[in-house]
């Protein structure tokens, strides 16, 4: 099971004292855990079966707003209740929190018990529901970068998050006196999160002063997805644990490298067989990997929102900062959008470099579920893998470079209105437009340190 905790077992650690708080949480729109904290004894009395979130936990922005122009609920609905159903076979130890586990909830219309289509987990079925009618499931890894900073979360809030000074002071790329400046935290992290199931396989610095990177093991997509919620909130409280700061924001400072999360991802059929590989074929690609590659590019624009959803996630697309500008396909090309690794071999995949720290991953991993599933229909022919600089080659795909034409292919996306339905297409469109919208109106220090004096 994805956790490491049967209900038998948290029913004994709770009757024996050790664990006396079980978090019940769900994903909400932004990829952040909502829920509550449950007297153990009342969670394995009755808990265990559901409880209930009010359902703007769905129609927010970061900041927990309630936007306005949700179709799903509003003011004049009068905001009620989701049902949140426990998902046992996530229930897990959180070791760094003492006495706690944790369980994982999808989100259930409160009067049928429905799953609400737009929940992040709900769309992200939808799109392994349909793997499962073809016979296959998903294999996916994803990676995750982020920063840690000297300083902790309360002093940076103070101060307005001005001048944060990260924990390394140049590049710690691989280097291993570099990492060691955030060893204390980043051991606690790997132990952490292999004693609560998700299996770790390294971190290592990454391309910027401050910057860190941890891989865990594939998994299927759900809980890749989960694993992948669960370790960023893990970090967020390990860190405020030790007095750190740490930040997924895909672009924290203009002279930074941007943080990613590639998104590693094949497929195999129901007895673990790699479909993505044939030892007879170019670089070891079978058909269908070339038809799911192809469905990914030909339909790239659609899904970059899911990739990139906030106005910050698009400074991270600049020439020669290891991050994409161009979505095309090349072998083991880190200039490249979508990069084939372990050509020739058992392993090949396709990873997809487009997306930031700052995606969802439910989302995220759907939407390439959603268009390598239409490449495979539509049995798309493959272009021919690009070569060389991709930064510098110029009339080739482009990754749209704003939220606003992001939000314009989503809006227009045949392809993912058929695969997910326009309840769930528009949500996210709504959701968009809000980002866009609620940054349209905001006067920012870029502004008022450039004009204040000089305008």
């Amino acid at each position: 099971m994805p956790g490491n905790l049967s209900f038998e077992e948290l029913q004994q650690k709770v009757d024996e004292g050790c664990i006396d708080t079980v978090i019940a949480a769900m994903p909400d729109m932004q990829g952040r855990l909502m829920g509550k904290r449950f007297q153990a004894e009342f969670f394995v009395k009755t808990a265990w079966e559901e409880t209930h979130g009010c359902n703007y936990l769905l129609a927010t922005d970061m900041e927990m707003n309630t936007v306005e122009g949700f179709v799903s609920t509003s003011w004049a609905t009068g905001y009620g209740d989701y049902t949140m159903k426990p998902d046992l076979s996530t229930l897990r130890v959180v070791p760094w929190l003492e006495g706690t586990a944790l369980v994982l909830c999808d989100t259930l219309d409160h009067h049928t018990h429905a799953p609400v289509t737009h929940a992040p987990r709900s769309v992200l079925r939808q799109q392994l529901q349909r793997l499962d009618a073809m016979g296959l499931v998903s294999a996916v890894a994803t990676e995750l970068e982020f920063f840690i900073f000297r300083e902790n979360f309360e002093e940076l809030s103070d101060r307005g998050y001005s001048k944060p000074t990260t924990i390394s002071a140049y590049n710690e790329d691989y280097h291993i006196f570099q990492t060691t400046k955030e060893e204390s935290l980043m051991r606690k992290v790997r132990n952490g999160l292999q004693a609560a199931g998700i299996e770790v396989e390294n971190s290592k610095g990454e391309a910027s002063a401050g910057q860190a990177e941890i891989n865990v093991s594939y998994s299927d997509g759900l809980t890749m997805a989960d694993n992948h919620v669960l370790l960023k909130n893990a970090i967020k409280e390990m860190a405020f644990q030790e007095g750190r700061a740490v930040s997924f924001m895909a672009k924290w400072d203009t002279s930074a490298a941007g943080s990613s999360s590639h998104i590693h991802q094949s497929l195999l059929k129901k007895d673990g067989t790699p479909v993505f590989y044939d030892a007879s074929a170019d670089h070891g690609m079978s058909d269908t990997m070339r038809h799911y590659l192809a469905g990914l590019l030909k339909y790239a624009d659609d899904i970059t929102y899911f990739l990139a959803p906030y106005i910050n996630s698009y400074k991270r697309f600049s020439a020669a900062t290891f991050a994409p500008t161009k979505a095309v396909w090349s072998i083991d090309n880190r200039t490249a959008g979508y990069r084939i690794v372990a050509p020739g071999s058992k392993s090949v995949r396709v990873e997809c470099r487009v997306g930031g720290s700052d995606l969802n991953p439910y989302l995220a991993i759907a939407s390439q579920i959603a268009a390598g599933i239409k490449g495979i229909e539509e049995k798309l022919p493959l272009e021919q893998a690009f070569c060389g600089d991709a930064y510098k080659a110029e009339g080739i795909r482009e990754i749209p470079r704003t939220l606003r034409a992001a939000t314009a292919a989503l809006r227009e996306s045949s392809m993912l209105r058929e695969a997910m339905g326009d309840e769930v297409i528009d949500h996210y469109v709504r959701a968009a437009e809000w980002e866009q919208e609620d940054f349209d109106q905001r006067v920012t220090d870029y502004e008022r340190i450039r004009g204040f004096e000089r305008a």
